[in-house]
């Protein structure tokens, strides 16, 4: 059983090499952040104890989690691969595009249909997300779904 204190309370993107994003990904970062921190399970393999501040950034096709306590003292760090997330990633930016594009002018059934479709690309991402941590830290699928969209943030440059 998972204590309530296995969580984040506090994360934080590296985007040293972003210059500025649309606002629709602006949007999208700012709910992330929000729902991540008012609902989350986060609980690193080992015996450390929350609640936890992340830093998370991209570091040679690597996708960094930097875990600290409250008050910053640095507890682990733990990183994965981003290769199989690279398709994916390039198909999740593709529907959200059209998924922005169609809120302009399609009809609300065209809209629905691509959001059912980005959502589909969202909950796969959490998955593989959630999949590829494993043995690093125990996320529950709110968590998982929230840092893959973070993931997709940081690979917005400029």
């Amino acid at each position: 059983m998972e204590s309530k204190d296995q969580r984040i309370s506090e994360i934080t993107l590296d985007e040293h090499s972003v210059v500025r994003r649309s606002p629709q990904v602006e949007h999208e970062r700012k709910a992330a952040i929000y729902d991540l921190i008012e609902n989350n399970v986060f609980s690193p393999q080992g015996d450390l104890r929350g609640p936890f501040s992340l830093t998370l950034r991209i570091e040679e096709n690597r996708l960094v989690f930097h875990v600290c306590d409250t008050q910053g003292q640095q507890l682990t760090t733990f990183s994965l691969s981003l290769n199989s997330f690279r398709s994916l990633i390039r198909e999740y930016f593709m529907v959200c595009e059209s998924y922005y594009d169609a809120i302009k002018s399609s009809s609300p059934s065209q809209i629905e249909a691509i959001d059912v479709g980005r959502r589909s690309l969202h909950n796969e991402g959490a998955q593989l997300l959630n999949d590829r941590l494993q043995g690093k830290v125990e996320l529950n699928e709110n968590t998982a779904r929230r840092l893959f969209t973070l993931l997709c943030v940081l690979h917005m440059r400029g």
